[in-house]
């Protein structure tokens, strides 16, 4: 059954800035690029590493430990060494709240 978690107000997530919430059993990161928002999973597919302490440039996420870089906006993977995409999660704005669905 999907659930949606409050992020914060919509205001409160400055462009180009992440957050980072809980769903029970993993991190994810909910961004805002360019006034639209995407959530994708903290956990790089290389090595299960966290993305979260990565560098965001323009719209991808730099691991930090290999430098495999994901595009935010879909998960995709942009630069190895990963080779399989980041999971992403739906988001939504509802009564000015930013939302994430987990859907799993």
């Amino acid at each position: 059954m999907a659930v949606w978690f409050d992020v914060c107000e919509v205001g409160k997530l400055r462009p180009i800035n992440f957050r980072l919430i809980d769903f029970d059993d993993i991190q994810v990161m909910v961004f805002n690029i360019d006034g639209k928002y995407y959530a994708i999973e903290d956990q790089c597919t290389h090595d299960g590493g966290t993305l979260s302490d990565g560098e965001l440039e323009g719209c991808e996420i730099i691991c930090p430990r290999h430098a495999a870089r994901f595009d935010v906006r879909n998960g995709k993977v942009t630069a190895p060494p990963a080779y399989e995409d980041v999971r992403c999660f739906p988001t939504r704005i509802e009564d000015g709240m930013i939302q994430v669905c987990d859907d799993r």
